[in-house]
């Protein structure tokens, strides 16, 4: 019987040890959960856009410290604005290209084709100024349909479509345009309503243009339609997990064509913005601005993967490229040392991208 109780004991004993590392093994466990970088990772991952609004803070304050009031100037803060419409706007068409999990590598291209046509509509045949402009914003979307035809119906990847558009696209330009460049005054004198996004008022010492504020409600309709409408949620799920969507009723073909003919119509109103920008009609301007759109979203947040992120991280985005390039100059930079800087800032923003799916899978 002694033998016996004192078995039993000592296993009473063991059973409480491991009752007692097995509760402290929880314990570090929900402790580890609630830690400081376990409360990061979720914040980032529910908050995409977070990391590069901090990015943008902290670069305003580094840059206000290292060159004084000229960087805060109302001015230079406007001159940041222009220089980051053109690739804003392209960012909002690549960003819904990029929350299906594709990637367009024509946008730049289909922006200058669509320039193109409105300046020969307008100025060479002689049309209706507002009949050229709808002529471009047509052509944007007939090329934008032509990357989803390719892609829904063929079932091509988005990237060799896109790159063979790229192509496409330049060469019919080149073909269209003889190669030749349309004069500003000559778009003064006929289709002056293609520079209107280039006007610009005063605004507290700040030189606002027409094609910012048109960037900016562009940006506010997307994100309300990303936001609120049925539309907006199939874009997501879509981009999430495809064969999810088609199971639960959404028709991803149709979601799909429809996000790039958008994409294709928003490349045109960037057209427009590019003729105001810089005043003519050039069938090589702005030709590989479809890298610094990716940039944009990328930077601001938008998973590559597709299904995550927010319109309104790519205007983030393109702040904080336009931030750094901006304020690298002022500080006497060299203009390589500025492109080496943005090539890290992609670098840096896709390996927190995918830090933060690693947390949350």
């Amino acid at each position: 019987m002694s033998n016996t109780t004192t078995t039993d004991k000592q296993t009473g004993q063991e059973h409480e040890h491991i009752a007692a590392g097995a509760g402290g093994d929880f314990a570090s466990f929900d402790s580890g959960k609630l830690s400081l970088l376990h409360r990061i990772h979720r914040f980032f991952h529910s908050n995409p856009t977070a990391a590069p609004a901090f990015v943008l803070l902290f670069a305003i304050a580094v840059f206000s410290s290292m060159v004084g009031g000229r960087f805060l100037a109302p001015f230079n803060l406007s001159l940041i604005l222009q220089q980051v419409t053109i690739i804003a706007t392209l960012g909002v068409a690549q960003t819904l290209i990029i929350l299906t999990a594709g990637i367009d590598l024509s946008v730049g291209a289909i922006m200058v084709l669509s320039t193109v046509v409105m300046g020969r509509m307008g100025v060479e045949y002689g049309l209706s100024p507002v009949i050229a402009l709808l002529a471009g914003l047509l052509c944007g979307a007939i090329c934008g349909a032509v990357n989803g035809g390719l892609v829904t119906r063929l079932k091509l990847p988005p990237f060799i479509v896109t790159l063979g558009t790229w192509n496409v696209f330049f060469a019919v330009n080149l073909w269209y345009s003889n190669s030749e460049t349309i004069r500003s005054q000559d778009i003064d004198a006929h289709a002056a309503i293609l520079h209107w996004t280039g006007n610009a008022f005063d605004v507290f010492g700040a030189q606002l243009t027409y094609g910012s504020l048109l960037m900016v409600a562009l940006f506010v309709g997307v994100w309300y339609a990303l936001k609120w409408t049925a539309w907006g949620r199939h874009v997501y799920a879509t981009g999430d997990d495809r064969s999810a969507a088609d199971l639960a009723g959404i028709r991803t073909t149709r979601v799909l064509f429809s996000v790039y003919v958008m994409a294709g119509l928003f490349c045109a109103v960037a057209g427009w913005v590019l003729i105001g920008r810089i005043g003519s009609v050039s069938p090589q301007a702005g030709f590989m601005s479809n890298l610094d759109s990716i940039t944009a979203v990328v930077i601001g947040g938008t998973s590559l993967f597709g299904g995550r992120g927010s319109i309104y991280g790519t205007l983030i985005g393109a702040l904080v490229v336009g931030v750094f390039r901006n304020g690298l100059a002022l500080a006497g930079v060299d203009v390589l040392w500025q492109q080496f800087t943005v090539g890290l800032l992609i670098i840096v923003a896709v390996a927190i991208d995918q830090w933060i799916r690693r947390v949350s899978e």
